[in-house]
């Protein structure tokens, strides 16, 4: 649709300072606001129409885009990492930011992001929370086994962090008083963010099973190494699975290498690393699981099959055993395990996919208002 007036809106806690750019006449239009949602959409609604926005996707999230989709205002919520920026510009205000933006979009230089509905980034505020838990239990079981090793107390029971090694670190105590109470803060610091792991474990769960996202989830989990956190957490990031191919994803995750090539010569280096970082994270983990053989599906693997559809039994049968001899090649050419590691996840996030649009269309969760431009 052709705009007559392209909007860059800088958005901040407690301002958002616009700025309009009018096609036919060349005025731009400079604006100081509140975050209040009326007030913005009276101002737009004051310029000449029609009128496209724009804003930098950041920590003050999707409502106002949401907001001003549903009043009818074509809006794009844009990549930080994509837009263009010119190397030489030392000065930086929110004016010059949003008329830069305002170009950007009237020249259709702006990379849109996916924006997801309410619930969807709800789910996804779930999945994240479940994630900064995880860091979280894992510094305080460091603070408590480097506490110990201080004093040269090592556990050698076996494994550590099961319920006999939990046993073990509650028998531990120690003379000095002010250690001790140090000790049991650690431990009780350790057992409140387990419980509330366990919490989210348990509300991740019952979602996954009972939501829209129920149908990839049961497809995902036809391949090894993906569980139902797993499945979920790749099912809420991804969202549109559609607007990739299984070439793309993998770009879209940071799995693919790095590249600087110019005429006749060609350098590959580490991956990207951009795009989504949890969902990457999952994927790494998951790609582990296949460098063990594949003779027989495990019992787990068959209850998760019998839930899944057939076609979803068959591609996952097939990715776990072409994943399993991709490992088997890397490790013939004595790759280095964890590069061939990160390998197999690019090609695992292709699998998901095909899992994930081979569902039908019907039991997916539903495409957000707006997907990328």
């Amino acid at each position: 649709m052709f705009e007559r007036t392209s909007v860059g809106l800088d958005v901040h806690a407690r301002t958002v300072v616009s700025c309009a750019l009018d096609a036919q006449t060349g005025e731009v239009i400079l604006h100081r606001m509140t975050p209040d949602r009326g007030e913005i959409l009276a101002w737009i609604l004051s310029l000449p129409s029609p009128v496209r926005v724009v804003y930098e996707a950041g920590p003050t999230g999707f409502g106002l885009a949401r907001f001003l989709l549903a009043s009818g205002i074509d809006t794009v919520v844009a990549a930080p990492s994509k837009l263009q920026r010119p190397s030489g510009d030392r000065v930086k205000t929110d004016a010059k930011d949003a008329l830069h933006l305002a170009r950007l979009l009237k020249l259709g230089e702006v990379t849109g992001v996916r924006i997801p509905s309410a619930d969807q980034e709800a789910a996804r505020d779930l999945v994240r929370s479940r994630e900064d838990v995880r860091g979280d239990l894992m510094r305080s079981r460091h603070r408590i086994s480097k506490l110990l090793l201080r004093q040269g107390i090592v556990y050698s029971g076996g494994q550590a962090w099961t319920g006999t090694h939990e046993l073990w670190l509650a028998r531990q105590h120690f003379e000095n008083p002010v250690r001790q109470l140090t000790y049991e803060s650690s431990l009780e610091a350790m057992h409140e963010i387990s419980d509330r792991r366990d919490r989210l474990d348990q509300a991740i769960t019952a979602m996954a099973y009972a939501s829209e996202y129920t149908p990839v989830v049961r497809s995902l989990q036809c391949l090894r190494g993906v569980s139902t956190l797993t499945a979920f957490g790749l099912a809420v990031e991804i969202g549109d699975w559609d607007r990739f191919t299984g070439s793309t994803i993998g770009a879209y995750l940071g799995l693919v290498p790095t590249e600087h090539s110019s005429g006749q010569s060609r350098s590959q280096g580490s991956i990207t690393k951009t795009g989504n970082s949890h969902a990457r994270r999952l994927l790494v983990e998951a790609a582990w699981h296949h460098r063990r053989p594949y003779n027989n599906p495990s019992r787990l693997m068959r209850s998760r099959w019998e839930e899944a559809t057939s076609e979803a039994r068959t591609r996952g049968h097939a990715g776990n055993r072409r994943l399993h001899e991709r490992w088997l090649s890397y490790l013939e050419r004595r790759k280095r395990p964890v590069i061939a590691n990160v390998a197999i996840a690019r090609e695992l996030s292709g699998w998901c996919w095909s899992l994930a649009t081979s569902t039908p269309p019907a039991a997916r969760s539903p495409r957000s208002i707006a997907s990328v431009h």
